[in-house]
């Protein structure tokens, strides 16, 4: 079940902030308080938000979606901003795919890929590149998670630290202008700091709206990380990356 553009909207700006009353919800999209009822009980269905009287509440700051409840979100941009990223993806290269939905488009966008060496602890991500046998896949051990299909823990950090990869590639809970690159758990921050550490070329992929979401777990400042493949940014945004040496790529 897809989500409309003006969900889309809500979902992720209520993400953002702490409380949207039902009021405020009407006056931003100009449309009557009995289609924003609708709106809002569609999501509350896929469990994507929670109600409250009179409006809505973000999810906790210490919980991410769940994986089958992000699918939903800007899946055209994150399709956008994965084939943006493989294009500069030589064969032959090393990756290391980390969590998140993006890291999972850009999974699928591999297919044409040669001799590429990938590394995971995304177990979708695993799932995907089990019809490309053109690209050799290596899956760390550890503690899965079931609800985000992954690994983290001891042994997943013990198995990244035994290789040194040319391309890591992060996804992430929320971006900060001041502490940088933030994620909801502190294990799954832990596994992209690793990744970071690891890696010659560090590329993080996202769209727009992880800027200003509460993700608590801080991962690295803006400093650690190379490339960013993005939908779009503000000016003052473009301009702390760049302030911070990071090649901002924009999808069309």
């Amino acid at each position: 079940m897809s989500l409309s553009e003006r969900q889309n909207q809500i979902l992720n700006w209520v993400q953002q902030v702490d409380y949207l009353s039902i009021e405020t919800l009407v006056e931003r999209f100009d449309v009557s308080s009995q289609t924003i009822r609708k709106d809002v009980n569609h999501l509350a269905e896929l469990h994507l938000i929670r109600r409250q009287h009179g409006g809505i509440t973000l999810m906790s700051t210490a919980e991410n979606l769940p994986f089958d409840n992000r699918q939903y979100l800007n899946g055209n941009a994150k399709q956008k901003i994965a084939n943006t990223l493989v294009a500069q993806i030589p064969d032959g290269a090393s990756l290391v795919l980390g969590v998140g939905t993006t890291v999972e488009y850009v999974a699928k966008a591999l297919a044409n890929h040669k001799d590429l060496q990938v590394f995971t602890n995304n177990l979708t991500v695993a799932g995907i590149l089990c019809a490309y046998p053109n690209i050799q896949v290596r899956v760390a051990g550890g503690k899965m998670r079931h609800s985000h299909r992954d690994l983290v823990g001891v042994e997943t950090i013990e198995f990244l630290r035994e290789f040194y990869f040319d391309f890591g590639i992060i996804g992430c809970g929320g971006l900060d202008e001041e502490m940088g690159v933030l994620d909801f758990d502190p294990e799954e921050a832990a596994i992209s700091r690793v990744i970071i550490e690891q890696s010659r070329h560090n590329v993080l992929v996202c769209d727009q709206h992880k800027w200003g979401r509460k993700a608590m777990a801080r991962v690295q400042p803006f400093s650690y990380i190379n490339q960013f493949f993005t939908d779009s940014v503000s000016a003052e945004q473009a301009a702390l990356l760049a302030r911070h040496n990071v090649d901002l790529n924009l999808i069309d």
